[in-house]
């Protein structure tokens, strides 16, 4: 009873770049690059995918799994860094417009790499008040059109792809919240905006003509990802492991009852530090980066479906979903899968 989510879908590009293909054109190996962030290989959206193509596959699996029909769903939100058009209009409305999803709301929400966790929670909030709607909630993202491939420092770390849940709601509204304890955590530190940004957006004003005081057409400059690692790292293993334990703690359980942690894949050393910092085994922490690489916004609801399709998530594993990201931004949220 109450919330949950109902099905899973994720959609991966079937073309594959390797660290071997990388190292033909930067001075790398699959050994550097594997040594130093757990990755073999990644999916490269092809010509004629997009972000909301990808997005729209990873709903219709979902939307199969839950055993739900377009016209059932309410709300979409697709949490992205990587729209099909910047920033309008958004890649929700083209998903909707692509499943046919007529009685659906829908939004795009940015918040990195942790936009999957701030969006479930924004969804949850939908169909608790909504009971007789289901929600979609999607991660998507097309990172590899946004990279610097003569930055070794940066490219080598992502991947495209698209991960989506159904969520619904069988009790009267209002009642699942009231009924349960807060278990998720949103938070932000933008002192460390920096850390993690795409060049780009509006906050460098355009040349004025000096004759007519209108703005002068500026040459188009393509957006690029750029990162601080060191700091990054840091932050990442430091928040991802608090945000976990103050979890636990709200729901007055222990780290070590966890049946799994879905964190999200940014780098496989991050992850077994936060495992260590944790004292937890590192089984315990889904892994997939080794082929997918750093998905975004999109590699925890990857990683739910995989666990799921796999036969690896079962019905009543207590779990914890929880990211990082630029902004920075930070999320977890704690469930007895599927149950929010």
């Amino acid at each position: 009873m109450g919330i949950r989510i109902l099905g899973t879908g994720s959609y991966l590009p079937p073309k594959v770049v390797t660290n071997d293909d990388i190292a033909h054109s930067l001075d790398t190996s699959d050994e550097w690059i594997y040594s130093h962030t757990g990755i073999h290989s990644r999916h490269v959206a092809g010509d004629g995918e997009s972000t909301s193509s990808m997005a729209a596959e990873a709903a219709r699996k979902a939307m199969e799994a839950a055993g739900v029909q377009p016209e059932e769903i309410g709300l979409i939100v697709v949490a992205t860094s990587t729209p099909d058009y910047n920033p309008f209009p958004s890649t929700a409305c083209l998903v909707q417009g692509l499943l046919g999803c007529v009685n659906a709301g829908a939004f795009d929400l940015q918040a990195a790499c942790a936009g999957f966790v701030y969006a479930l929670e924004q969804a949850r909030g939908f169909v608790n008040f909504y009971p007789g709607k289901k929600a979609l909630v999607i991660g998507a993202e097309t990172l590899t059109r946004i990279l610097d491939w003569s930055d070794r420092s940066s490219c080598i770390l992502f991947g495209d792809g698209a991960g989506a849940v159904v969520l619904g709601n069988d009790e009267p509204p209002g009642v699942a919240s009231l009924k349960t304890k807060a278990h998720t955590l949103l938070g932000a530190d933008g002192n460390g905006s920096g850390f993690i940004q795409r060049t780009g957006g509006t906050r460098m004003a355009l040349p004025i003509n000096a004759d007519t005081g209108v703005p002068l057409k500026a040459a188009p400059v393509l957006p690029e990802l750029t990162l601080q690692g060191h700091d990054v790292f840091a932050f990442a293993v430091r928040t991802l492991s608090k945000v976990s334990r103050d979890l636990c703690e709200l729901l007055g359980t222990k780290p070590e009852e966890l049946d799994r942690v879905f964190a999200h894949q940014a780098n496989g050393r991050i992850i077994e530090a936060v495992a260590r910092r944790m004292k937890l085994p590192l089984e315990k922490f889904w892994l997939n980066l080794e082929t997918t690489a750093n998905t975004s916004a999109a590699s925890i609801p990857i990683s739910l479906d995989q666990a799921v399709r796999a036969g690896e998530l079962k019905d009543g594993m207590k779990i914890v979903m929880v990211g990082f990201g630029a902004g920075l931004t930070y999320a977890g949220t704690y469930c007895t899968w599927p149950n929010l």
